[in-house]
């Protein structure tokens, strides 16, 4: 007898093909989903191929059309996020919204008790009866920064079997047994962009039309033009073509005037930011606390003071300022192994001369 019904997101990688076996080893019943987002190339993995690769090792699939909905939570969102002088993270908004909303009710409806991925992370209850989410061991391939917009309820339905372990031992462990993945390639930040490059999808698919504009120093001086800002992210060097005494970065999107605002190196370093729609994983702290914020998910976790703002907001300052504090990327809190939660970082203001200078 089985211990219980798990569902796995499956797509034909090692690390959700080695998450089911590994479900299947230790006794429980997994049952694979595959769900398509509608952006499928068809030299990628098909319905036909996942189906046969976990038949090969007993486990059944189910594939589940999510093409609309994909479009409407994930696509519509990064467009929207783009025109707004912000940078986008899909992952963050797909597993909240896509593997553990939709696709967990999918999982519920076929009798399954808990919706299990590839991530490399953690999960568990606390004494108070309070869910958990933690770091995985693997330190270089940690995933919980894309799983902190999950909320209590999420979190309960949750299993990440390969929270302990390292992606060494799975590729090992998958060589050893024959689990042979259909791609040996990694996923990728943005799984539904193919061959064209962002900006072209924006263009074609995002109902984003270019609009030249000034650019601008941060002191107020026009110094160029853009082509628009929707090619642009803070702390990008590419791309300005403005020639000076040294490499000039962009520093922030002035979406209202359409500027676009440059400075040198050190003009990129924020010792605040403001997030929103704060998702509190551990339970919201009533007095300022010290944490470890990450502003991105390569970047290193800084030393920093968070204090509550209002129902969903907080203000977060850094020991020491941080380069590129990008809008629209997710802020993400630790202590320790344990993710205490994650908002949206909003566009943080220059010196308020300079405010006056680019408005």
């Amino acid at each position: 007898m089985f211990k219980e019904k798990i569902a796995v997101a499956v797509s034909g990688g090692v690390d959700s093909l080695v998450a089911a076996y590994l479900l299947k080893q230790k006794g429980f019943e997994p049952v694979g989903l595959h769900f398509l987002t509608g952006f499928e190339k068809t030299s990628e993995p098909g319905q036909l191929q996942v189906l046969s690769l976990f038949d090969d090792i007993g486990i059944p699939v189910s594939v589940v059309d999510l093409t609309e909905m994909f479009a409407e939570k994930v696509v519509a969102y990064f467009s929207k996020a783009y025109n707004s002088g912000r940078t986008p993270n899909p992952c963050l908004v797909c597993n909240a919204s896509i593997k553990f909303d939709l696709l967990l009710k999918r999982a519920l409806r076929l009798g399954a008790s808990k919706m299990a991925t590839g991530h490399y992370a953690r999960v568990d209850q606390l004494p108070d009866g309070r869910w958990r989410l933690r770091k995985g061991v693997d330190k270089a391939k940690d995933q919980s920064y894309f799983l902190s917009r999950l909320t209590q309820a999420q979190l309960e339905r949750a299993c990440f079997p390969l929270g302990a372990w390292t992606k060494e031992r799975v590729t090992l462990l998958a060589a050893e047994r024959g689990l042979e993945p259909i791609t040996a390639k990694e996923s990728q930040d943005i799984c539904f962009i193919k061959d064209a490059s962002y900006v072209d999808f924006l263009l074609r698919r995002g109902g984003i039309s270019p609009r030249p504009g000034e650019i601008v120093t941060v002191s107020g001086r026009r110094i160029g033009t853009h082509s628009g800002l929707h090619r642009y992210t803070v702390g990008q060097r590419r791309g300005i073509n403005c020639p000076a005494s040294e490499p000039y970065y962009v520093v922030r999107m002035d979406v209202k005037g359409n500027r676009l605002v440059v400075g040198f190196k050190s003009d990129l370093f924020f010792a605040h930011c403001r997030v929103n729609e704060v998702n509190w994983i551990s339970e919201m702290p009533e007095q300022p606390m010290r944490v470890h914020t990450r502003i991105r998910y390569r970047h290193r976790a800084a030393i920093s003071t968070v204090t509550p703002v209002g129902a969903n907001g907080a203000d977060v300052l850094f020991d020491q300022p941080q380069m590129a504090v990008t809008p629209g990327q997710g802020a993400v809190f630790y202590q320790g192994e344990n993710v205490l939660g994650s908002g949206w970082i909003e566009p943080t203001g220059l010196p308020s001369e300079v405010n006056d200078k680019v408005r």
